[in-house]
């Protein structure tokens, strides 16, 4: 694959299990800055785990491989420090936590990132500073003020959820970001919302990992690299072709007949 050699994120011979069942069987995949890779599969194949695992779930084990980022084993380290070093998940499924405004939320985490300990103030972002880092993020999104005083997620549409995630994203701004079904469960035009976020943060500093069952985010994001997961493993690699491909024909050729074109992720 084009610059596999040179990927600043490394995935090698990755397997994991969920509950004693194999579920991912030697995924090998390389990422840049720069770039953005779309992994599809149909029902089960393995996607929501390959995310989860990367970003440390206690409910998957991992069973073999590495995952090499700015010379360390990803692997080896708890969830907090995956994020810290730069890595982003978007879930599927945001969780809700009544009680923390989504204002309070975003400014302890990133002056998490930015070191501070409650002591040095000089690292924690002032409130001037705050505001305008959220300005231009929230107006892409079509978020209005008002969001920042609701809980995270609490009474959230589905629409929400999701445009929340990507505003953490814009706020984090992390190096390798992971988008798990993120179009799953939307509409047309908060597809079209997040898609525009996400493309006013593509640049040489952001690899994105966007895992997704069907193609219609591809429209607006158009990937560099297209992956199909099957059972568990990478069957195929391509570039955008690859996804107007499976819009065609699903994934008969690997015995799956289930159509690209919607569905939920069961593992």
């Amino acid at each position: 694959m084009r610059g596999r050699n040179l990927a600043d994120f490394e995935i090698k011979d990755l397997r994991a299990t969920v509950e004693n069942r194999e579920i991912l069987k030697g995924i090998s995949l390389g990422i840049s800055r720069g770039q953005v890779h779309a992994v599809m599969g149909p029902n089960g194949s393995g996607k929501s785990t390959l995310s989860n695992t990367l970003m440390g779930h206690p409910g998957y084990q991992v069973t073999g491989g590495e995952v090499h980022f700015k010379g360390r084993n990803l692997l080896e380290l708890e969830p907090d420090e995956r994020a810290r070093l730069g890595v982003y998940l978007a879930f599927q499924y945001p969780t809700v936590v009544p009680g923390v405004t989504m204002a309070n939320f975003l400014r302890t985490a990133l002056n998490a990132k930015r070191g501070y300990d409650g002591k040095d103030k000089s690292k924690a972002i002032t409130p001037r500073e705050f505001r305008e880092l959220l300005k231009e993020p929230m107006r892409t999104l079509r978020m209005d003020d008002s969001f920042l005083s609701r809980y995270i997620n609490d009474g959230f549409s589905g629409g929400e959820k999701k445009r929340a995630e990507i505003l953490q994203m814009a706020v984090l701004k992390p190096e390798i970001a992971i988008l798990d079904e993120t179009d799953s469960g939307l509409d047309i035009d908060s597809i079209r919302f997040v898609a525009e976020a996400i493309n006013e943060m593509r640049g040489p500093d952001l690899g994105v990992l966007i895992i997704t069952h069907y193609s219609r985010i591809l429209e607006f994001i158009k990937p560099d690299f297209v992956h199909v997961l099957v059972h568990g493993q990478i069957v195929q690699s391509g570039g955008p072709e690859v996804a107007a491909q499976l819009e065609k024909s699903g994934y008969s050729e690997w015995g799956e007949p289930v159509p690209a074109v919607a569905g939920e992720e069961v593992t």
